[in-house]
């Protein structure tokens, strides 16, 4: 959480760092379907691609197997983890917006019953700034994939 103050108090909004997964977003394994997965493919790797292995599926948050499987079945298209990492992304960021517009609405109030524009206004205008662009890389880095 950031602070910014305003009107002589201090006022919450989040920070980059609080788009960590919220705990009902993440699941490492994949979903039990009706039967059961009868098949099971073996695949064998060397130290250095389990590594790699290991290393990717820990920054998706997801097993090895899922890893595979979603690698395999996206065809060169984005993986459901990748959809599911942008949601929380943009949620986070739709959660700061929410906070920047609360501050936004407080200042215009105070402006409108002083006739005086807050000091903080700049600061608080420079992070909708800051979203904006933030919003704006999240859906190039998508476009990219």
């Amino acid at each position: 959480m950031g602070a910014l103050r305003w009107a002589g108090k201090e006022v919450t909004t989040l920070s980059d760092e609080s788009t960590e997964r919220p705990h009902r977003f993440r699941r490492e394994r994949r979903a039990n379907v009706l039967g059961g997965r009868q098949h099971r493919h073996i695949v064998k790797v060397t130290p250095e691609e389990e590594s790699l292995l290991l290393a990717k599926a820990q920054h998706a948050r997801v097993s090895v197997p899922r890893l595979l499987v979603e690698a395999a079945m996206a065809d060169g298209r984005e993986t459901a983890t990748d959809r599911q990492e942008l949601a929380i992304q943009l949620f986070g960021a739709f959660r700061l917006l929410s906070a920047l517009s609360n501050n936004i609405n407080q200042m215009a109030k105070a402006t409108n019953a002083t006739g005086e524009l807050p000091d903080e206004l700049g600061v608080t205008l420079a992070e909708v700034r800051r979203l904006a662009m933030r919003i704006d890389s999240l859906l190039d880095g998508y476009d990219a994939r």
